[in-house]
């Protein structure tokens, strides 16, 4: 009895471990040409009384930006040293808000449109008694992220039936 039962297990075994179901639908053809990623660049801004304590920075012509697209600052606020002896950059996403010990504080921000992006300073404070470590030559990378306008107009049995759009069930993920 216990060799058909070892039996019986063995061949269900490579049974069910041989069975496998339809393939799934292709995806759509690749489009050659076409950057997925986001591209960033850097700007070394100096804020002061002179310009306002703001500068404009042109989105550079090689980076290609549509109105749709979002645009990510981030500020190098450190760098630290790593275990090797080397340095790794700390950023930190605008706007930031800087509490000075004296009271009051600041903030590095910005706003842009899809062909520049103006980095400011604003604050409860005199921003020219800002040392020159909060205002001179501050690093900021400006990342630009390929986005498009969704349609807002669609209903949620819309959204389900839409074969482009795949739902992924989180509680089911493995690790």
């Amino acid at each position: 009895m216990k060799k058909i039962l070892s039996l019986l297990a063995l061949f269900s075994i490579v049974l069910f471990s041989s069975c496998e179901g339809d393939p799934g639908p292709p995806g759509p053809p690749g489009e050659p040409g076409i950057n997925i990623l986001g591209q960033v660049f850097e700007a070394n801004v100096t804020f002061n009384n002179g310009n306002g304590f703001q500068r404009l920075i042109t989105i550079p012509s090689n980076i290609e930006v549509f109105e749709s697209d979002v645009i990510l600052v981030y500020w190098l606020e450190d760098v630290v040293s790593d275990t090797s002896g080397g340095t790794i950059d700390v950023w930190s996403q605008l706007p930031q808000t800087i509490y000075l010990d004296g009271g009051g504080s600041f903030q590095y921000t910005f706003n842009h449109t899809f062909i520049d992006v103006l980095l400011f300073l604003q604050g409860d404070v005199d921003l020219n008694s800002l040392g020159s470590g909060f205002t001179d030559d501050q690093i900021f990378r400006i990342a630009v992220v390929p986005s498009e306008f969704g349609s807002a107009d669609l209903t949620m049995e819309e959204l389900m039936s839409n074969s482009e759009i795949e739902f992924v069930d989180i509680e089911n993920l493995e690790n």
